[in-house]
Formats: C-alpha cells, sequence, structure tokens
C-alpha cells in the first residue's frame, strides 16, 4: 500500500465513519512505528498533527466508536489510588552476574555452557546472542488479540505492579501490533516491502522501560524552570534509572506522558500454544527479529556472537561505546541462542543456566581530595567521607565518596591534599579507589576518626570484630531522631499507627519533635498545620499515640532501637527481668545470664544505658503515660529453633525479609549477615547472589519461602 493512498479521503461522506476511523488509526500506527522504533519519519509533522485531529474528532462525535488501541488513547484514563497486583504466569527470572568483569568473564561463561553441554574442544562452538545490559526497568507487555491490554512490572519477579495506563504513554510500545492475529482478521501496517509473521491471540513480551540521556537532560532542565520560578514539590532526578521507575509508578498517567520514557523489548513471557497461531522459534535471535516485524523496538547493538572469542570482542566494543550512547547500560547480557539448548541447560535456583549478566567495571577519574567529613547516618554509624573537587564519573558529577571506616582510610591512607583515583562502584555508590602518592605535596595529617559523636557529641565506639564507629545518642543525636521515632513507631515495637517517614520527616524538619517523648506532647493545631494534614487526619493521629501508650516490655525495649536487640531478645530480657529498672541497672555479667544474650549484645546494652540522655528518654516516655504490664521473671518456654543460625539472601515471594528475620528470631533463632560453617540453613529467594554460592560450597541447606515455613510450622498463606 502506498502513503498517498491512505492520505486520499477525508471528508466524512467519503465513506463511512467506523470504515475511515479504522484506516487513520492505522496509518497512525504506521507511522508513529517509522517515527519512534525505525527512527526513519517519512511524514511531516504537520501531516501527522493533521491526521491526529481529524481522528480525535471523529471520535468526538462517535464515542461509540472509540477503541483502546487509537493513538488518542495514549494519554487518558483517571489517576489511580494505587497500583492494583499483578501475578506473572511465567515469572520474571533474574539472570546470574558474572562477577569477572574483565573480558575473561566471558570465557568463563562459554566454558560453563560448554561443560554442560559437555562438549569437547573437537565440538563446534556455541552460538549465542549478546546484547547491552540496560539500566531501566523491567517490564512485562500482555497483547491479546494484538491488542495491549496489560504492562506489569517485574516485582519480585512473582508479582508485579498493573502500570498499564502509563506504559500507554510510551510511543515505542505499540497498541496494536503490526501482524495479523489470528481469529480476527484485523492488522496494522507493516513497513513497505516487509511481511509479518502472524501474531499468537495471547503474547507476554518483556522488556526494559528506559530514559534516554538527553531526554534526562532536557527534564531535569524543565524540573529547574520550575523550581527556579517557585514550583512547590518540584524536585531534579538524579540519573535516568530513577526518573524512568518514577514516571512508571506514577498513579496519575497525565504526569507520566511528561516524563520521556522509551522502551528495549528482549525476551517473551507467556504466549498461547502453536496451534493457536504464530510463528515457533528456533533461536532468540529469530525471536527478537520477529518481535522487530511485530513493531517492537529491538536495540540495534544486539549480535549473534560465535564462541568465547566473539563474546569477547563484542564485550570489549560495547565497553568502548558506552559513553557515546544514548542510553545507560552498565554491562552486557550473553545468551544461548538455540532455545533448543536453553531448554536443555534449563535452570539453577531461579536462574537460566544458558544466560549470563556479564557487568563492566566501574569507571573511575582522577580528582583532589579537599577535606575529610564523618557522617552520621540515621542508624548512627560514622562514615569518613572525602570532600572532592567535582569531577565526572560514571555519568554523574562527584563531589563526595565514601571512605567506608576508619580502617579503609588508613589503608589507603586517604589524607586531604592528595590526588585521587574516585570510582562509582557498581555504578552507584562513588568511592575513593586509591591515591596517587607520587604527587602527594608534604606530609599532611593522617586520618583519625573522631571518639565522639561530630553532631550530638555522644560517645563513637567501636565494637569488637567491627570495623565502623557508631553513635551511642540513638534517642538524643539529631542525625539519628527521623530514624529513632520510625523504629518505635513501627508495628512491631509500640504502633502508632499513621506515623509514617512523611510525618516523622515534616514533624522532625519543623523542629515539632527533637526526642520521642515529644511525640506524646503533640497537639492539634501544629499537627493540623502541617502539610496535607486535616483536622481529621491530625485527631486520628493523636487517637493512634494515646492507644500506643498501653504496651508491652518486648515491644517497648525493641522500640527503643538498642543496637543488636531484636524482638526475640528484647523477649528473652523481659521474660528474665520481668522489669525495665533491672534492665537499665543490670551489670554486663547479669546481662549474660539471659538466654540469647552475649558478650556483644550485653555491652550494647549496658553502653546504651550509660547514656544519661537515653535513660531520660526512657523515664519521659513513662512519665507521658507509656505503660506496660510488669512483674516478676517467668518461666523460660523452649522455642523450635533455639541454637539455629539463618542467612536471608534474595527476594522471597512474599515475606519482607524483616518479617522473616522477625519469624525466625520469634522461634527462637538468630539472623547473621553471612555464610560460615556454623550457619544452619540458607534462606534464598529470587535474585540470591554470593551468598547462595557460599552456601552451596560449604553444603549449608538452603530453603526456599515454604521450605522456612514449614520449619516454622507456620501456616502458608
Amino acid at each position: 500500500m502506498h502513503t498517498a493512498d491512505l492520505f486520499a479521503p477525508s471528508p466524512d461522506d467519503a465513506q463511512p465513519i467506523a470504515q475511515r476511523l479504522t484506516k487513520l488509526r492505522q496509518t497512525l500506527h504506521h507511522h508513529a512505528y517509522l517515527y519512534y522504533v525505525l527512527d526513519a519519519p517519512s511524514l511531516p509533522d504537520a501531516e501527522y498533527d493533521r491526521l491526529f485531529q481529524e481522528l480525535q474528532a471523529l471520535e468526538a462525535r462517535h464515542p461509540e466508536l472509540v477503541t483502546t488501541d487509537s493513538p488518542t488513547q495514549r494519554v487518558g484514563g483517571r489517576a489511580l489510588d494505587q497500583f492494583a497486583q499483578v501475578r506473572h504466569a511465567l515469572p520474571m527470572l533474574s539472570i546470574r552476574t558474572e562477577t569477572d568483569t574483565t573480558p575473561a568473564g566471558a570465557e568463563s561463561f562459554d566454558a560453563r555452557i560448554r561443560r554442560e553441554l559437555s562438549l569437547t574442544e573437537s565440538d563446534p562452538p556455541v552460538q549465542y546472542v549478546a546484547e547491552p545490559k540496560f539500566d531501566g526497568l523491567a517490564m512485562s507487555l500482555r497483547y491479546e488479540h494484538g491488542v495491549l491490554v496489560q504492562a506489569a512490572t517485574r516485582g519480585d519477579g512473582e508479582t508485579g505492579e498493573d502500570v498499564t495506563q502509563n506504559i500507554r504513554t510510551i510511543g515505542q510500545i505499540p497498541l496494536r501490533l503490526i501482524a495479523p492475529t489470528p481469529g480476527t482478521g484485523v492488522s496494522s501496517l507493516p513497513p513497505e516491502g516487509e511481511t509479518c509473521p502472524p501474531v499468537p491471540a495471547m503474547l507476554e513480551v518483556r522488556g526494559e522501560v528506559y530514559m534516554r540521556r538527553d531526554d534526562f537532560d532536557a527534564l531535569n532542565e524543565r524540573q529547574r524552570q520550575k523550581i527556579a520560578a517557585g514550583a512547590k514539590g518540584e524536585k531534579t532526578f538524579v540519573n535516568p534509572r530513577n526518573a524512568a521507575a518514577g514516571a512508571v509508578r506514577q498513579l496519575d498517567p497525565a504526569i507520566a506522558a511528561q516524563r520521556p520514557l522509551s522502551f528495549f523489548a528482549y525476551g517473551l513471557g507467556e504466549v498461547s500454544p502453536p496451534d493457536a497461531g504464530g510463528p515457533v522459534f528456533a533461536t532468540h535471535f529469530d525471536l527478537l527479529q520477529t518481535l522487530k516485524s511485530w513493531g517492537f523496538p529491538v536495540s540495534a547493538l544486539v549480535q549473534q556472537a560465535q564462541g568465547a572469542t566473539e563474546l569477547v570482542a563484542y564485550y570489549n566494543a560495547i565497553a568502548r561505546q558506552r559513553d557515546s550512547l544514548g542510553f545507560d547500560i552498565d554491562g552486557v547480557v550473553y545468551k544461548v541462542n538455540s532455545l533448543a539448548l536453553q531448554r536443555q541447560l534449563g535452570f539453577v535456583t531461579r536462574e537460566p543456566r544458558w544466560a549470563v549478566a556479564h557487568k563492566f567495571p566501574a569507571q573511575e577519574m582522577l580528582t583532589t581530595v579537599l577535606a575529610i567529613d564523618v557522617q552520621v547516618g540515621r542508624t548512627g554509624k560514622l562514615t569518613p567521607v572525602a570532600k572532592l573537587a567535582p569531577v565526572f564519573v560514571g555519568g554523574v558529577t562527584v563531589t563526595n565518596a565514601t571512605l567506608h571506616n576508619e580502617d579503609e582510610a588508613r589503608r589507603k591512607d586517604v589524607r586531604v591534599g592528595d590526588t585521587v583515583i574516585v570510582r562509582r562502584a557498581g555504578d552507584v555508590i562513588p568511592e575513593v579507589v586509591s591515591v596517587l602518592l607520587d604527587k602527594r605535596v608534604g606530609e599532611p595529617e593522617v586520618f583519625t576518626m573522631p571518639r565522639t559523636c561530630p553532631v550530638c557529641d555522644s560517645a563513637a565506639v567501636r565494637e569488637e570484630g567491627e570495623a565502623d564507629y557508631r553513635c551511642t545518642g540513638g534517642l538524643f543525636c539529631r542525625a539519628q531522631r527521623k530514624e529513632a521515632i520510625l523504629h518505635f513507631a513501627q508495628r512491631r515495637a509500640v504502633e502508632v499507627q499513621g506515623l509514617g517517614e512523611k510525618l516523622v520527616d515534616q514533624l522532625v524538619d519543623a523542629s515539632i519533635t527533637h526526642t520521642l517523648p515529644d511525640l506524646y506532647r503533640l497537639g492539634l493545631t501544629a499537627l493540623a498545620n502541617l502539610d496535607r494534614m486535616a483536622d481529621k487526619s491530625a485527631q486520628n493521629l493523636l487517637e493512634a499515640l494515646e492507644k500506643s501508650k498501653q504496651t508491652t516490655l518486648p515491644r517497648f525495649l525493641f522500640g527503643l532501637g538498642i543496637r543488636h536487640v531484636g524482638e526475640a531478645t528484647a523477649k528473652e530480657l523481659a521474660r528474665h527481668f520481668g522489669q525495665l529498672d533491672a534492665i537499665m541497672d543490670a551489670t554486663e555479667e547479669q546481662l549474660l545470664e539471659v538466654a540469647d544474650v552475649g558478650p556483644i549484645v550485653a555491652k550494647s546494652l549496658r553502653t546504651f544505658f550509660d547514656q544519661p540522655h537515653n535513660r531520660e528518654v526512657a523515664e519521659q516516655l513513662r512519665a507521658c503515660g507509656v505503660s506496660w504490664p510488669e512483674g516478676p521473671p517467668a518461666e523460660r518456654v523452649p522455642t523450635p529453633l533455639s541454637g539455629k543460625t539463618f542467612v536471608l539472601t534474595g527476594t522471597l515471594p512474599t515475606l519482607a525479609r524483616e518479617d522473616a528475620k522477625a519469624l525466625i528470631e520469634a522461634a527462637g533463632g538468630k539472623v547473621a549477615g553471612s555464610v560460615s560453617k556454623k550457619t544452619s540453613y540458607v534462606v534464598a529467594g529470587t535474585e540470591a547472589g554470593s551468598k547462595l554460592d557460599k552456601a552451596l560450597e560449604l553444603g549449608v541447606p538452603v530453603l526456599d519461602e515454604a521450605g522456612l515455613r514449614a520449619l516454622l510450622d507456620v501456616e502458608f498463606h
């Protein structure tokens, strides 16, 4: 069909309205594909706009003929209160990360594949598909009879969020596929001279939503203009990935439409069976080419590669292009091309054996250390931070870099005035890699961590076996106020319903709340004057605070946020001593008599209650009416997981990590941060990393969520 034929009819009486609407939609879909996907527009913008306006006018006069795949429906729909949950018919699995960030990582992957396939040196090389590893947001698009009906985020791999309205605003994502759909007799227009295989009746396409660098820069410039004009609630974005993720999760699709997003397709999810229509693929590369023919953008950087040699060549070539690409990537992905071999290779721990993500080494630059400051985190951790002469690394301007802790700063011998190599480790956290000693001038002072908190002047202590110093003024330190309040108010502590992060930010930033007792001195007027707090909301919070005054000693003790004192330990302390005063006055020797309390926990408790302001906060809370039943020590009740140590890794299907930890501790078990021969079990979810590898290496039993629940004898919900 020639372009001229598409534009000839214009008046309503030249042809039936429905036929004209169909032709207009086909035409606009076709030219959107040429513009967004092929980057080869063949129609002037003014002519496209004229046809679009004609379509809008006809649909306005005939709303009964409006279809969901019409180009006019890309931006529309009411704002949502929340996103619905979507259960993926086929899980969106993670891909194993190759830890060797040199080109040799490609050779390691090829060697593993050949071993799995029992190939010898005389066998031909394995054919792969190599593609960029996009730094965006994984997305699943569901099409029924060629029409987009649902878009869902990856979520935990099993369940994501329905973001269809926002995804419809992305011009690169087709609302109707460019191919005939069996049983419908409907199709859009393929590019001239090309043919398309039929689309299955049901098709899920997996890909990545991202934001181009130029679009990101333009978006931030618009944000800066809004801020300069005095607009409230506006901000600039840190990087393209965060901007893209924020756009996808906008509850109002009209706002999402203002954020310029793009898309690359890279695979399939659920597909209707072959007898229901659609092609049967032999290779992953054929699959990608078919996706492109149906109207999906597929990266032009995708290539087939024979064996390790061509994988290494691809890795090096993309690494050289990385900075000049129009979008961010953090590595490349290799996949076995043959789908039959993919099925033969299968999966290990919910990761495909036939694919790997091969990351690039973090980018590095030289700069100068202007000063070394100490920052106090929300949990009291003291971190030395190098203040740097601004340097552009990994796509952003870096002015601060972590030195991690005193030992690391000493090991690297970082001093003020030094010339250093700065790296954005993992493309996220800038760090000082090393010092160029030959450029050092004179003998600058060696860095020493202060022994008092630079914010509240409380003692800074370093526990045995730990690398970090921590401020001991948890209930008093200004840097820790927000974290202390949120911890105290959480469901598993005293539980103040309605006291969330945004409200705590306002209370602390406005200097309304300085310490925990201030919560119980809040008045209706002060609360109602806060942003988005009406009288009813303020009254509800006051009622929740009043209700929270009646608690238990374990909940109160846990709510104080004492380091190393989790829920299980708080229960043991309450059971052993029966009264708060007895716990506050107990010596380390007396604390060591408590089940589940070792030297580290005993010292942490003693250090906490030796700080006068921490005891004062506890006394003031009691004076404000916070109370609980007290009595004599209770008899010890056996727990099913006593003496068992667990390590959590990856994302579990339904349990948040803190919830899993709480269940284990409530049953008497302990949760550790690293795997050793003393570990009893490793609980692994999706995207489990090196901890799972270590468990398998040491022969530590590995559980999934169902296995953990069975061990706990908790009914699975």
